[in-house]
């Protein structure tokens, strides 16, 4: 079945997204919780806001499909839970899909699934499991036309850096980027690299699939804005940011400035003067 009719409703009709991800109370860390605490009003405001799609998980993705009206954005289902983003790492990890999950992103109407693929350092037996999780998932999402969303995530060592901090390392982002498209992901959310001006060997390694940066922790405005642009100018098609809308004093103004950079071509500073009210 074709994956072309939801293709279509996550992008714009310049093949650009931008998914505002709040899902990220799935994960059992407190600290993720900023800004989201009352999921029904922060759900409300991105909506309003207008961006392409949310990104929540099944728990959560009724609060947006219940919603009246057409025009709401489209749902991106979260599919698997991890527990690697605290300080410290546990004794065990996991990353875990929910059970059937593209018979549930179908229930719900979604218009995608995500799912991890987790690179910690000396963390082998967790990467294998992300990896037999986009094989598990992607022969469900061909018999259901269900686009796949793979976040191949290269990580620092929580122990020296805290957790759910990024590796930057270009060198170590392609391969990972490939191998996810290999998979048979058909969309990439993957980190920055350290240098922005060598995004375009990610776009590559992508072979053709949509890249939707991540946006990861929060940033300045003037920063995560700036940041932005230089990778829609490197070829990117959209983003994927959460705690850089949820976390901010006026999410719904940073969603509409980050909308104005991933389809209208403002510049940063355009962004930011929409931003400021300016």
């Amino acid at each position: 079945m074709s994956i072309m009719p939801r293709m279509n409703r996550l992008f714009g009709e310049d093949g650009k997204c931008f998914d505002v991800a709040i899902d990220h109370g799935f994960f059992n860390e407190l600290s993720f919780l900023s800004g989201i605490e009352n999921m029904k009003k922060a759900i409300e405001t991105i909506v309003a806001a207008g961006p392409d799609a949310i990104q929540l998980s099944p728990g959560q993705a009724g609060l947006l499909q219940s919603m009246p009206g057409k025009r709401k954005p489209s749902l991106v289902l979260r599919t698997d839970v991890a527990n690697v983003y605290g300080r410290t790492l546990p004794s065990h990890l996991f990353s875990q899909l929910v059970d059937r999950p593209v018979e549930q992103a179908v229930a719900l109407d979604a218009a995608c699934v995500v799912v991890n693929l987790l690179l910690l350092p000396n963390q082998p037996e967790l990467y294998h499991e992300c990896v037999k999780n986009v094989c598990r998932l992607k022969p469900e999402c061909e018999r259901y036309g269900m686009p796949l969303m793979v976040e191949p995530l290269v990580m620092q060592p929580n122990d020296t850096h805290g957790g759910y901090m990024v590796d930057g390392d270009i060198a170590k982002i392609v391969p990972l980027v490939r191998q996810a498209v290999e998979l048979g992901a058909d969309i990439i959310k993957a980190d920055p690299c350290d240098d922005l001006d060598e995004y375009h060997k990610v776009v590559e390694a992508a072979s053709g699939k949509p890249v939707l940066p991540r946006g990861g922790g929060r940033a300045p405005d003037d920063v995560i804005l700036s940041r932005t642009f230089r990778l829609m100018e490197q070829g990117a098609s959209g983003i994927v940011y959460g705690r850089n809308v949820i976390q901010h004093a006026r999410p719904d103004r940073m969603t509409r400035a980050f909308m104005a950079i991933v389809h209208d071509g403002a510049t940063d500073r355009e962004a930011l003067a929409l931003l400021e009210g300016a």
